[in-house]
């Protein structure tokens, strides 16, 4: 399996901090959490089922026609690609490495491309899987660019595959609301905003013979009975998704803004983190461990991924830290 951040135990082990003195700033999960009321027994009792209103929630919630619930949107990463003949996909890289590794699994041809690439070049592919915005490069698209790329797919029976599990912040960029053309697929998340991710929620946005298909290849009960109930009440806070979405923009702002002012510029990064391309990665993530502080480190290219502080004690913490880090280079 692939590596993935979140693996905090781990890092307490390999560096002897107990978990609790750690500042977690490895996923892209926002740390101020949709408060998650008392479930009810029954949630836990019975079997799903799928006439709870978590759809309808989910479709209003989306402006979606059609949703399918799943268990996380991995699930539908790694289903999608057995739903297709042997095809040839345009991935975006750096991203979100499962999409790759889930196509190559199914026995598909797999190629790593720039963003502008797989813009310009969509003839060469069957599928193009894009993550808006993308994790951890930051890339944004237009949606009259999106909606063109598909159409070229579109008329050869192709797929264009978005990832927008971290685009709630700025839902007026996603294309849920065009997710019942032929070949659109969207994914959907609410690990990252409502900072669910235990959950193991999300939604796939499609025509209805797709998600057909992607509900026989799945199975019944994709989400646990809890699970449904607490995403239907997140779903349908939009009181507290309003004051999040402002929240989340000015966090990502200065989180980037720490960064810069002790010499530790983004190269890119959107409401949920930054992302920081440097020769120098492995040093300075172990760096930061040293300290309790635990990033996201990529091998390639080089670079690490700052999630979210969280409150000015953990801003203040980081900020510290990288002063320290900035001051030990400065004297070496």
């Amino acid at each position: 399996m692939l590596e993935h951040g979140g693996r905090l135990l781990r890092a307490a082990q390999r560096y002897g901090i107990a978990p609790a003195d750690w500042l977690e700033l490895s996923t892209g999960i926002n740390p101020e959490a949709w408060p998650v009321p008392a479930i009810p027994a029954r949630a836990w009792h019975r079997l799903p089922e799928d006439e709870d209103g978590l759809d309808a929630a989910a479709r209003d919630y989306y402006g979606a026609p059609e949703v399918l619930a799943v268990a996380g949107s991995q699930a539908a990463i790694q289903a999608l690609p057995r739903l297709r003949a042997q095809a040839r996909v345009g991935v975006l890289a750096p991203g979100y490495a499962e999409h790759a590794h889930a196509w190559r699994q199914a026995g598909h041809t797999v190629e790593l491309c720039e963003s502008e690439r797989l813009l310009a070049q969509s003839e060469r592919y069957d599928v193009v899987v894009l993550i808006h915005p993308n994790n951890p490069g930051g890339e944004r698209y237009e949606r009259a660019t999106l909606l063109d790329l598909h159409a070229r797919l579109a008329a050869r029976g192709g797929w264009l595959l978005i990832d927008e599990a971290f685009i709630d912040a700025t839902p007026e960029r996603s294309l849920c609301a065009d997710s019942a053309r032929s070949g659109l697929i969207v994914l959907r998340s609410v690990g990252k905003f409502f900072g669910l991710a235990g959950a193991r929620a999300g939604f796939v946005c499609a025509a209805p013979p797709l998600l057909a298909a992607l509900r026989e290849r799945l199975g019944p009960w994709t989400l646990s009975g809890p699970s449904r109930h607490a995403v239907q009440l997140a779903l349908a806070d939009r009181d507290w998704q309003a004051r999040m979405r402002g929240r989340l923009l000015a966090q990502g702002e200065r989180l980037g803004a720490v960064l810069r002012a002790r010499g530790f510029a983004p190269d890119a990064g959107c409401a949920y983190f930054q992302w920081r391309r440097c020769e120098d990665a492995v040093e300075l993530h172990e760096a930061l461990a040293r300290r309790g502080i635990l990033t996201r480190l990529f091998e390639t290219p080089a670079s690490l991924r700052f999630g979210l502080p969280g409150d000015d004690a953990a801003y203040a913490r980081l900020d510290a830290a990288l002063a320290e880090i900035a001051a030990a280079r400065s004297a070496a």
